[in-house]
């Protein structure tokens, strides 16, 4: 016998991978889209009964590109000039911007200096914290000297009723910190999980878009050094910045990895002491600081960070190897890129690097991954294998390619200029980015073809 009666919706469950957001209908062991182990967590959601509406959206009328009325374009500086640089000028009204990084390395602080900045500019600032209660937030802000009138705090990890303290107080700027914390109250998933992620975040969106107000988000990182949850996270927010550094060195870098309102190239450093954080506006003058002269193994090379160039000590060690098979190391320049000019040095200029250990690192914790210091690192890894210093006045650039040429790189006269503002007084450079080009100042531009050249001039 059947009975008439309305439908109820029935919850279905499926697994969720907290590491990419692969969905499945059953449970396994490995997923199949990112191939992390145990990562799959079942989230029940409901579903919709039948002869329930559908949710209808207001209409927008299309319009021609041409007709779309133009604005200028308003941003807000921060008060650091190194994180306007990243930022693409300042901060943009409305936007959606995502900081990443390890556990400790200064993401609160920086955000804390940042909400100050901007309270004594007259603008309002609400920082939502779900990781630290209002009372550590003022000791640390007693701390930096960053108390403000303008600056409100809010320790919640409901985001409900965080948005609610966002409509009594108005704010230009809203801080979230962070996004793997706050959770909302309808979803049955955890903080963190995919679900919630995407949900929080996609509210803040919205919130971010409709109001005008900028927006702030902290995201944790896994153990890959990746933003954690779901990469649907980064897709959503119109800009995202890590900030890297090592536990063993003051200095921290912010850069910027997806930017919708400027480039991705950019970089700011600041300098980690006691009273906060500090911008270095002069990076090279301080990686160079402790640079020991007439020592094998050392060269100074000039690397780009989108429009500034960076004046850098790569430093090399040659040794006799112990072992049967040579032990090769790396540290903050690409290590495939080391072992390409270690086996160019070996076939091209018949140093016999194959029985001894070699080791490259690049001074000051920095990482660095353009081709343009290859000439320094061949350098570098011939005068600790000769035994013999290169000269303390000379920067090297240049690409080293696999018949042993220096090719030419880019943005050639900023390099020169750079190394020409600390006083360096010869800079060897392909030969070929030097056609019809003057060097400025009154450093000496040398061009090579070769790294037989340039090892010829440098010893």
């Amino acid at each position: 016998m059947w009975e008439w009666g309305i439908a109820v919706a029935k919850p279905t469950s499926k697994f969720v991978c907290q590491e990419c957001g692969y969905e499945s209908v059953k449970w396994m062991g490995k997923c199949a889209g990112c191939g992390a182990w145990s990562s799959l967590v079942e989230e029940s959601q409901p579903s919709k009964a039948p002869g329930m509406p559908e949710r209808r959206f207001a209409t927008v009328k299309a319009q021609r590109i041409g007709e779309i009325p133009t604005q200028a374009e308003l941003r807000f500086r921060t008060g650091f000039t190194e994180c306007d640089r990243v930022l693409g000028g300042g901060v943009v009204p409305g936007s959606l911007v995502l900081i990443g990084g390890d556990p400790g390395i200064g993401k609160s602080t920086l955000l804390l200096q940042l909400s100050h900045n901007l309270a004594a500019n007259g603008h309002t600032v609400l920082y939502v914290s779900a990781e630290e209660s209002a009372t550590q937030i003022k000791l640390r802000s007693e701390r930096l000297g960053t108390s403000h009138e303008n600056v409100y705090v809010l320790a919640e990890t409901d985001l409900d009723l965080a948005m609610k303290s966002v409509d009594e107080v108005q704010p230009e700027f809203l801080i979230i910190d962070s996004i793997q914390t706050v959770y909302r109250p309808g979803l049955t998933s955890a903080p963190g999980s995919v679900a919630q992620v995407r949900d929080c975040t996609s509210l803040l969106l919205r919130m971010a878009k409709w109001s005008n107000m900028a927006t702030f988000i902290v995201g944790h990182v896994t153990k890959d050094g990746n933003l954690a949850g779901p990469r649907m996270l980064e897709h959503m927010v119109d800009a995202v910045l890590y900030f890297e550094g090592e536990r063993h060195h003051t200095h921290r870098v912010l850069r910027a990895v997806k930017n919708r309102f400027g480039s991705t190239n950019e970089m700011a450093v600041f300098e980690m002491k006691e009273e906060g954080l500090a911008e270095v506006l002069n990076p090279s003058e301080m990686f160079l600081s402790e640079r020991s002269t007439q020592t094998p193994g050392s060269a100074v090379v000039a690397a780009l960070e989108g429009s500034r160039p960076l004046l850098l000590e790569v430093q090399a060690l040659v040794a006799p190897t112990s072992f049967g098979t040579p032990r090769r190391m790396a540290t903050g320049a690409d290590y495939n890129r080391v072992s390409l000019i270690m086996a160019v040095l070996e076939k091209r200029l018949g140093l016999h690097l194959q029985s001894s250990d070699a080791y490259v690192n690049l001074a000051g914790g920095v990482r660095i991954d353009e081709p343009a210091i290859d000439l320094g690192v061949a350098l570098a890894l011939a005068s600790s294998f000769r035994d013999k210093p290169l000269p303390s006045e000379d920067v090297f650039i240049g690409e080293v390619g696999l018949t042993g040429e220096v090719r030419s790189v880019s943005k050639l006269e900023q390099r020169v200029r750079e190394a020409d503002k600390l006083g360096f007084a010869r800079c060897i450079v392909p030969a070929h980015s030097l056609k019809g080009w003057n060097p400025p100042g009154k450093i000496k531009v040398i061009g090579v073809a070769t790294v037989q050249e340039a090892m010829n001039l440098a010893f």
